[in-house]
């Protein structure tokens, strides 16, 4: 038995990786449909504000959660996908071992 075959949920972690990187860096492609509305109604209120001669600071605070929340959801992504990696690796590992001792045992 060989190496568990883990390609498919690397690729998954590396994917959402990249999309932690890009929320982090302000980017709006990684967001779901519900962040962007958030994000861009907080944007809109904000300057309908400061249009109005008023502070827009509640705005950015609600447009800051939203961001916050984007993230902390892909880091939760990102470790429940390590936690199932680690699942994998550990039953083939639990499989090669039974595999292994029941040849041992045979023998006498």
């Amino acid at each position: 038995m060989g190496k568990p075959d883990t390609r498919r949920i690397d690729r998954e972690i590396r994917q959402t990786t990249r999309k932690l990187e890009a929320a982090q860096g302000r980017q709006m492609w990684p967001l779901t449909g519900r962040e962007r509305r958030a994000i861009l109604a907080a944007a809109t209120s904000g300057s309908y504000e400061v249009a109005r001669h008023r502070s827009g600071a509640r705005s950015e605070e609600k447009a800051d959660t939203a961001w916050n929340a984007a993230t902390t959801r892909l880091q939760a992504e990102i470790a429940a996908l390590q936690v199932e990696r680690q699942r994998i690796v550990n039953e083939a590992a639990t499989a090669k071992a039974a595999k292994t001792s029941k040849k041992s045992s045979g023998w006498w």
